[in-house]
């Protein structure tokens, strides 16, 4: 990927090369190369079952590479030992598709959970930080409410609120707008321009919403029988020549027109 002229280079912050994966003998990933660079974000697109989740998950150190390397941030994952995994745990957020909010916590209480687990701030400079992050997300008189009395758009701004508490560089969001109807998804489009306007942080979203993924992503690549087959700007996956690539969008044009139809 090259970079506009005259504008420096920026630097790779996610960088997965020649990644194979398989369970009891079923290949998932199949040499899979992606690069995404310093205070982008990406949209890995995929049919379920595509194999999506499981980069993530290498990406998370959840999982290792059978061959291959997953780079985040410079370092090597595979290479890593527990401390050194927490380590760069720090530097990711996460903002899953079933947000994991704590139920019986306050918004409040959800958020400053990793502050209060994972650093030594008082409650004076955990109770500044909260706020400061809630008034990002327009939640500040939702603080003392509980996720269950809060809509699924308010629900997933909380667990991005919690994710970017930290403060993390890389921001990886596990299909977001899953489920959700227009209205709320477009809040959820509205969460991951605010990751990178107010953190600048350089973001992967996993999705297989066609119409978000053009909306919020710098970069558009599709995973396709285990392999990125395509990758860049919308303007030039829109115009890809290759077979799957045009499958995948009549495909996912012909279930919006269906759904439209429907409703």
């Amino acid at each position: 990927m090259s970079e506009t002229s005259g504008q420096p280079a920026r630097r790779p912050m996610i960088e997965v090369q020649g990644l194979y994966k398989a369970f009891n003998g079923n290949e998932v990933l199949r040499g899979v190369d992606l690069v995404v660079t310093e205070g982008t974000t990406c949209v890995l697109m995929g049919v379920s079952g595509s194999g999506k989740t499981v980069l993530m998950k290498h990406l998370m150190g959840l999982l290792y590479p059978d061959r291959g390397t997953v780079r985040v941030d410079g370092e090597d994952i595979s290479r890593l030992d527990e401390a050194g995994l927490d380590r760069l745990r720090r530097k990711l957020g996460i903002l899953f598709q079933a947000n994991a909010l704590f139920d019986s916590f306050t918004v409040f209480d959800n958020v400053a959970f990793p502050l209060r687990e994972r650093t030594k701030l008082s409650e004076a400079e955990i109770r500044e930080a909260v706020n400061k992050s809630l008034a990002v997300v327009g939640l500040t008189p939702a603080a003392q409410k509980f996720p269950g009395e809060l809509s699924g758009g308010m629900q997933k701004r909380v667990g991005f609120a919690r994710a970017t508490i930290l403060r993390p560089s890389i921001l990886l969001y596990d299909d977001p707008t899953a489920g959700l109807d227009p209205l709320t998804t477009a809040s959820v489009n509205e969460v991951i321009f605010t990751g990178k306007q107010q953190l600048g942080a350089t973001s992967l979203v996993i999705s297989p919403d066609v119409a978000s993924a053009f909306k919020v992503g710098d970069f558009l690549a599709l995973l396709h029988e285990g392999r990125i087959i395509e990758y860049g700007p919308p303007e030039e996956f829109r115009r890809s020549e290759h077979p799957a690539v045009k499958d995948f969008l009549r495909s996912w044009l012909k279930r919006q027109a269906q759904h439209t139809k429907g409703s």
